[in-house]
Order: C-alpha cells, then sequence, then structure tokens
C-alpha cells in the first residue's frame, strides 16, 4: 500500500466521520480572490466600453482602462440575444494568453444556441447624462438590452424606458485579473493549513455586482442548508450572516442547518421575485469556487438609490477563474425565468415511473438474507415500495463493479426475484478507484492514463473509503465514453437490466485533501487546473454514468442516476438528493427550503433522506418525516450504519400504521406527480414548488418555506416542532382550499390556526382543480399500470376545476415519439369534460393505449341537490352519493360518482342533473 500509514488513513476516516468543523474549511477572510474582491469600493472599476460594432450577429467591445496601464490588456466584450428573452453575455481575454481560460463545456443545449437572434444593427442613446453614447439592441417584444459605454454598465430594461430588470457593475464593482507569466521573484502560493496552492498562472479571479429590480426577495444559488429567501450577508444591520454564500462542492459531514455555507452541490442561478415586476433570474456559467454576497439595505453608506429603485436587490459575484459567461432571464413570472432557464441548461429528464415511488436505504443492507427478509417484510405489513438499495459494502473491498461473493453470493438471481414483484435494485458507484494491480477497472485506466493529474504530472493519488484511490478524468470525452461501457451487462458482472445506479462522493471528495477535496492544481485534460472545473466534476461524472445506462439499454431504457454533486445541467441525468443529514427536528424543517431551491434551480428531482441520515430519530421524528417526505419529488428512506434500524415495521403498531399511510399517499398520488414529471421536462416547471411560483402577487407567500406546493394542486404544510397541537397555516389566494383529511374547506388568502393530528401533516387541495389518484395500493408502482383512475374535483367559486393526467409506459423513450395519452378534464356548468391534450396522433411514430378506467369521481365543494349524474355517450344514468375521500381508512364523507368506467383514452362528459 502507497501513501499514508495505515494508521494516519484510520485518522483521517474517524475524523471525517466526526460533525463539521469550522476550522477545517476556508472562509472569505482564508480566501484569498473572495478577500480581494470584497474589499473594493463602489466606482472602483475603471473600464469603458469601445469599438462597439456588430459581428456574426453579436454586438462586441473591447473594455479597456480609463487610465494607461501596461499590465492590463483589454478585455473581448459578446453580448448574444436569443429568443424568450434570454440575453448572454460573454467577456474573456484576449487568447495571446500562457493559456486559455476555462470555459464550462456540454452543459448549454445545443437547440438554444440554435434560438440566436441575429443582431444587425445598434441604436444609440444618451443616458442619465453621460458624455459618451450607449448601445441599445432588440432583446424581446418588450424589452431591449442595453450596454453602457463610460461607466461600463450592462442592464436590461422595459423597452422606451428607464425601468431596469437586471444590470451588471452599476455598482461599479466588476474587476478581471487576468493570466500572467511567473517571473523571478513572483509568489503565487496559497496555502491552506497543511496544503499548498501552486498557483501556476497567478491570481485569475472574476468578480462583479448583479442588481435586480423590482425585487423583495432573490432566491436560488445552491446548495445551502438555510432558508429559500437569501439573506442579506452584507449591510449595516446584518448580523445573522456575515459571510457570502458559498458555491464549492464539498462533503460535509453532519451539515449545520442555518448556514450559508456550500455543500455538496453548486447552481449559479439566482432568481428574484417581487410584486412590483415579477421575477428575472441571472446564471453565471463558471465552475471555479464562487462566493456571492446578497448586499442587504445600505451596504454601501455613499449609495444613493431612486425612488424606482427602492425594491432593487445589489448582490456581489466573485469567482476564482473562469470567464464571463452570464445569461440574463427577463421573465417576468416566475415560470418563464425557470423555463428560459432549462432552455440554456436542459429540460429535466423524464424518469421512469418506479423511480417517482418509495425507495428502500441504508448502509448497509448486510447480505442476500437481508435483503430478502427487508423485502418480505414490506409485504407482509402491506407497505408498497419499489427500490432497494446497496451502498458500499456490497462490493468486493470497495472495488465498484464487485460484489462480495460471500455476503451476496447470486446478485442476478436477487435483482430477478425483487422483479418478479415490479420493483428494482440500485447500487452505489463512486468516482475514487481503488489503487490495486488486481482490480480490472485501475489497472485499464492506469494503463490508458485515464485519471487526473497532481501539479507534476503524476497520477494523483489521494484517500477515500477504499484507501489509496485515484480519480478518472470525466472532462475528457474519450474516458466518459470508457466510463459508460463498464455498466454494460457483460463488464458488470452479477448486473441486470432491473439494476439502477447511485453516485455518491462525486464532489470529488478525498479525505486527505484540502478541504476534503481534490487540490485545485491537479491537472485535468487538455491542461485544465482542477480549480476552473471543481463544480463541475461531479455533473460529468453523473453524465457518463447516465450515459452508461442508456448503452447498456440500447438507447431505449430511461436511466436512473442518483447523485450527491451537481452543477447547472445536472437535472438532464437524474436525481439528487440533499446529502448526509442529520436525524433532527432542525434537518427536518430545513429540508423544504433545499429542496425548493434545487426544485427552481432545475434539478426538479429532489429530496432529503428520510429520518436523517445521522443518529437515531425518535418515532414522532421520523413520522413526521415520512409524512412530509411523501411530497418530496424523490422519496427516499436512508441511515448511516451505526444508527439502529428503522424499517418502518420497527417501531409499534400504531407507528407502523401512519408510516405506511404516509407511504401509501405517495402511491396514491403517482399519477399527478408522474404528469407533473412531464410537466417538468417539457417546461422546466418544478414539481415542488414555492407558494410564490403559483400566487406571485401574494406578498405573504415570498417568505413563506415551511409549506409548498406540489403542482398547481396540493399544499403541503409541515409539522416541524415534537408535540404540535397546532401549527399556522397560511393559504394563499381568494381561493378556498380543502382539507385531505376531512375535505372541509377553507378560505383562501388566510392564516389558520389549525389542529394537529398525529396522521398526517396538513394537507390541502386548491379549489378550481382538478388530480387524479389511483387509490387501490399494491406491493409495487408497477402492479399498479392497469388499476382504474379516480378523479378529485375541488371546485372553486365559480362551481368551476381543471386538470391533467399524463401516461405512458413508463420506461421507454417512446413518449419522444408521441407514445403518451394526455388528458385535459375541465369541470363548468355542471359538466365534467376529458379531452386529448395531446397533438394528433397524425404523425407520430409510435402509439400507446391504456385500458384504464376512471371507478370513481370526487366532488368537493359542489352545490347541494345534485342525486344523478349522465354519462355521454352512451347516455348512461349514475346516482351521486357519499363515499369516503380516500378508500384506504375511509376517512371523510364526500359527494361522489361511483363506477361511471369511462375509458381514460376516450373523449367523454358527464353532466350533473
Amino acid at each position: 500500500m502507497r501513501g499514508p500509514s495505515l494508521v494516519l488513513l484510520l485518522l483521517i476516516l474517524v475524523t471525517s466521520a466526526y460533525s463539521w468543523k469550522k476550522e477545517e474549511f476556508r472562509n472569505c477572510n482564508l480566501t484569498p480572490f473572495c478577500k480581494r474582491a470584497r474589499s473594493r469600493t463602489t466606482g472602483s472599476c475603471n473600464l469603458r466600453a469601445t469599438d462597439v460594432s456588430i459581428s456574426d450577429g453579436n454586438l462586441i467591445a473591447k473594455l479597456v482602462p480609463k487610465e494607461e496601464n501596461p499590465e492590463s490588456k483589454p478585455l473581448l466584450l459578446t453580448l448574444s440575444v436569443y429568443q424568450d428573452g434570454v440575453m448572454r453575455l460573454k467577456i474573456d481575454e484576449d487568447q495571446n494568453n500562457p493559456k486559455k481560460r476555462f470555459e464550462v463545456p456540454e452543459v448549454i443545449e445545443e437547440d438554444f444556441l440554435n434560438t440566436k437572434l441575429w443582431l444587425t444593427r445598434l441604436e444609440e442613446e444618451q443616458i442619465d447624462g453621460d458624455s459618451s453614447s450607449s448601445s441599445v439592441v432588440y432583446l424581446s417584444d418588450g424589452y431591449e438590452g442595453v450596454l453602457r459605454h463610460d461607466p461600463f454598465e450592462i442592464f436590461a430594461r422595459e423597452k422606451g424606458s428607464d425601468k431596469r430588470v437586471l444590470s451588471i457593475n452599476s455598482n461599479g464593482l466588476f474587476d478581471f485579473e487576468q493570466l500572467r507569466e511567473k517571473k523571478e521573484g513572483d509568489d503565487w502560493e496559497e496555502r491552506f493549513r497543511s496544503h499548498t496552492d501552486t498557483r501556476p498562472y497567478g491570481p485569475q479571479s472574476i468578480s462583479f455586482d448583479v442588481s435586480f429590480y423590482g425585487a423583495d426577495f432573490v432566491y436560488g444559488i445552491p446548495e445551502h442548508a438555510t432558508s429559500l429567501a437569501l439573506k442579506p450577508t452584507r449591510g449595516p444591520n446584518v448580523e445573522e450572516y456575515t459571510e457570502p454564500y458559498r458555491l464549492f462542492n464539498i462533503d460535509v459531514f453532519e451539515y449545520l442547518h442555518e448556514s450559508p455555507f456550500g455543500l455538496y452541490g453548486s447552481i449559479p442561478f439566482m432568481i428574484s421575485h417581487g410584486k412590483a415586476r415579477g421575477s428575472s433570474g441571472f446564471f453565471w456559467l463558471n465552475a471555479a469556487e464562487m462566493q456571492i454576497d446578497v448586499l442587504g439595505s445600505g451596504w454601501n453608506s455613499n449609495e444613493i438609490m431612486l425612488p424606482s429603485d427602492k425594491h432593487r436587490i445589489d448582490t456581489l459575484w466573485m469567482s476564482e477563474a473562469g470567464v464571463v459567461d452570464t445569461f440574463f432571464f427577463i421573465g417576468p413570472g416566475p415560470k418563464d425565468v425557470v423555463r428560459q432557464y432549462t432552455s440554456v441548461t436542459g429540460r429535466p429528464s423524464m424518469p421512469q415511473l418506479f423511480a417517482t415511488a418509495y425507495h428502500q436505504c441504508r448502509w448497509n443492507y448486510r447480505d442476500e438474507e437481508d435483503v430478502y427478509n427487508v423485502d418480505s417484510k414490506f409485504d407482509e405489513h402491506d407497505i408498497p415500495y419499489d427500490v432497494l438499495w446497496l451502498d458500499i459494502e456490497h462490493t468486493d473491498g470497495k472495488k465498484y463493479f464487485t460484489w462480495d461473493r460471500v455476503l451476496f453470493p447470486n446478485p442476478e438471481e436477487m435483482q430477478n426475484k425483487l422483479a418478479a414483484k415490479g420493483r428494482h435494485m440500485v447500487t452505489i458507484v463512486d468516482p475514487h478507484i481503488k489503487r490495486d494491480e488486481s482490480y480490472h477497472i485501475h489497472k485499464e485506466a492506469s494503463e490508458k492514463g485515464y485519471y487526473v493529474k497532481d501539479a507534476t504530472g503524476k497520477d494523483y493519488d489521494g484517500w477515500c473509503w477504499p484507501g489509496s484511490s485515484s480519480y478518472t478524468d470525466l472532462l475528457n470525452p474519450e474516458i466518459r465514453s470508457w466510463w459508460s461501457d463498464k455498466f454494460s451487462l457483460d463488464s458488470y458482472v452479477g448486473s441486470t437490466k432491473y439494476l439502477y445506479i447511485w453516485n455518491d462522493m462525486n464532489e470529488p471528495s478525498v479525505f486527505n485533501g484540502p478541504e476534503v477535496t481534490m487540490p485545485r492544481d491537479a491537472l485535468h485534460h487538455g491542461g485544465v487546473e482542477h480549480r476552473e472545473l471543481h463544480n463541475s466534476y461531479g455533473y460529468y461524472f453523473q453524465m457518463a454514468t447516465s450515459n452508461g445506462l442508456l448503452k447498456r439499454g440500447d438507447g431505449k431504457d430511461r436511466p436512473f442516476v442518483l447523485g450527491r454533486a451537481f452543477f447547472a445541467g445536472s437535472q438532464r441525468y437524474g436525481a439528487i438528493w440533499t446529502g448526509d443529514n442529520t436525524a433532527e427536528w432542525e434537518h427536518l424543517r430545513v429540508s423544504v427550503p433545499m429542496v425548493l431551491t434545487l426544485s427552481i434551480s432545475g434539478i426538479v428531482f429532489s429530496g432529503a433522506d428520510v429520518g436523517g441520515f445521522f443518529g437515531n430519530p425518535e418515532t414522532e421524528l421520523l413520522v413526521r418525516w415520512y409524512q412530509v417526505g411523501a411530497y418530496y419529488p424523490f422519496f427516499r428512506g436512508h441511515a448511516h450504519h451505526d444508527t439502529k434500524r428503522r424499517e418502518p415495521w420497527l417501531f409499534g403498531e400504531r407507528n407502523t400504521q401512519l408510516m405506511r399511510e404516509a407511504i401509501h399517499v405517495r402511491y396514491m398520488y403517482l399519477p399527478y406527480f408522474y404528469t407533473l414529471f412531464r410537466e417538468a421536462n417539457s417546461s422546466g416547471t418544478p414539481i415542488a414548488r414555492p407558494l410564490w411560483m403559483e400566487f406571485p402577487g401574494d406578498e405573504k407567500s415570498f417568505s413563506n418555506d415551511e409549506a409548498f406546493m406540489v403542482g398547481n394542486g396540493l399544499l403541503v404544510q409541515g409539522i416541524y416542532t415534537e408535540r404540535a397541537k397546532h401549527v399556522s397555516v397560511y393559504l394563499p389566494g381568494e381561493e378556498s382550499w380543502y382539507d385531505l383529511r376531512s375535505a372541509s374547506a377553507y378560505k383562501g388568502g388566510h392564516t389558520h390556526k389549525y389542529e394537529v393530528s398525529e396522521d398526517s401533516v396538513p394537507s390541502f387541495q386548491r379549489a378550481g382543480t382538478i388530480i387524479p389518484r389511483k387509490d387501490r395500493l399494491r406491493r409495487s408502482s408497477t402492479q399498479m399500470e392497469n388499476d382504474p383512475y379516480t378523479l378529485v374535483i375541488a371546485l372553486n367559486s365559480s362551481q368551476a376545476a381543471e386538470g391533467e393526467l399524463y401516461i405512458d409506459d413508463g420506461k421507454s423513450f417512446e413518449f419522444k415519439q408521441g407514445a403518451f395519452i394526455h388528458r385535459h378534464f375541465t369541470f363548468s356548468n355542471g359538466k365534467l369534460t376529458s379531452s386529448n391534450a395531446a397533438p394528433s396522433t397524425a404523425g407520430r411514430s409510435s402509439i400507446f393505449s391504456s385500458e384504464c378506467t376512471v371507478e370513481r369521481i370526487v366532488l368537493l365543494g359542489l352545490s347541494p341537490g345534485a342525486k344523478t349524474a349522465l354519462i355521454e355517450p352512451g347516455n348512461k344514468k349514475v346516482e351521486i352519493e357519499l363515499g369516503p375521500l380516500f378508500i384506504q381508512g375511509n376517512r371523510g364523507s364526500v359527494l361522489t360518482i361511483r363506477k361511471p368506467n369511462v375509458r381514460i383514452t376516450d373523449d367523454w362528459s358527464i353532466q350533473i342533473l
């Protein structure tokens, strides 16, 4: 064994297993580029725009110092405009440099690039009494982009007015440190604890201010365990957060809640929202470490705000390396912004149906006997689940793509037995490769030169779970392709088509590295330093894994890959979870804003470990976590190997019943969730939504992150304290909400003192919506395929409602060729109508059909007096009678049309008589 001694390794592992220690990680003062950027004062930027012209459909210019500086070369500026109100600003050095600055590849969608608008002319305008002119370009109907020459500034505004939407450098904080050749006497090394960063090209950071106009709050920039609405980090009255929000993918054990400290993933995307204007968004395509300040009111004592700017929020963006490659999204609504953002970085992938159901995981299920026992216990206790997970201990000596053949002698048979019940299995595959000459993956990667190199050009050797480990250089497309091939059934011996993958530790986590990650001066394909791409390493790893599952299924099987580290665009390759949380009420509480922040940043398939990864949850906490977690887009129970077993049947009959009912709720709503996943796949609109995304004019919703919407129809309020008797629930909007426990109506636009029960968390259906369910409960989602539907109609004050249902085969890509059913339901004037929301079947290369029927229609808020209904076609009359809101548990008593038996694929109507 090479590298540190075994004793040192054990010390490293033990230390890593303890909770977050502040002194082990950098703060801004210990991060030179952040400290420099924060010390700059308003107006310190001395650049002006010259040589402004149109070239290849772009506005181009040079940024030069107002006063000559032999050390500073002109910067090249390019401004481009794309369809749907997206403006792109790039600023880079001239290419006559020691090396090319890194631009993050394969994040921007090719289809987006094809939507570029070809600029043909510039309008010149004098702004704010400037001595020089400004250049104005068309952005979209109603909006235009402006390059202010001197002082240099870029902004988007409403056309023909001074109403700004977004701007860069309005406060004059722009700074761009250019690469240099090292000269004798230059000392660019940076040291943190025992680690030295060689920094061969000197300081190369970039910083600038971004202003959001008409904003009451800003959100986004995951991942942080904190509130949904970002808190000010600088200003005269800032006391809670004095550190900027950090974006640096890092493995943090037992992370703190309520902290701006960076966690496992990074998306440099921020969305603003306010009653005055609506929403706008800003994205910086940069994978280096980033620090972002939200500047509180009065942050600059010399600041003079115009009356129109009183709802402006200023922010300061600071990055260690890279280029300026930024995108302005003008909204104006929150769903417009996420649509615009995901048009750039990619729409979320469409998961298989099984992946949207419940997952059961533990580090680790010991052996095949343990797996079979857990599987049978779910059946014995009538609890559905779809996926059983195996952590690292299932491998042979922590070598991925292998099995411990003593503990798991028949992995194929094990997977096939689960599949016979419609279930699947997930195994873990991490990026650290054990340096063992007998391990075929290591031997091949080493011989081919496929590992990341250290600063001296040797294979980088770090420490992780297997001990001495190296890391494949997945920036290189050739190496990603090689990695993808390892998931074939021939290569991954013991795998089957029912096996899917979990990518953990992909920050990448390195136990003996600086801040538990890879050194910044490690080298990747093309001489790229790790500092330049760090935040995207996990992105490329999940991409390569996802492509491997695609290859395995000959492009016919939708992959499922769960990742921990992420970057912009990760939504194209799988799901993300919030990492190693703790079994505490505060971690249940913070899981909701964490999932919402991921959701509005494109990562719509996300969730937190139910019950908390570390520690032993008290029973009430575990039950409450299941009740909230049932509404996460990704729903998985998971626990550390040092915790007590916590499968749902281990806590007494009553608690088993409560957890069973929570999981049943998820399965009942799977048709609704799956429809929402398709909406996200089409438009980027998330499944879990902040209240303000559905109620953008309701100010009381802007900072509410204890409740969340599932789609546009369900509102869920978590219970975050033990032995709670009552909870305050704010129900936005003007229409009523129907309690899913009792079917009682609650008035919108009010905060209600809600009596808490142990059997559920407060959850409501919005008046005016129709939600599809499947009320018959099976062992897995696969076995529910042919079951009938229930439609729950919640009528608004106009006695109207509408909703949708999307169905496909749940596993293949045939839906892209038109093999799906998409129904639109409307209720008005006493009539429920089902119509086709899908494009005409003409021209479709594939067709999907279903024999499923509607067996129940629940009517909430229907005016009294209705006794019968007429079904057309068929001229069939059916009775309207009282029935349970839910078949399981027989809760509530509601007007119900039983057994209308209309086919889900057909056009039909049901008239209330």
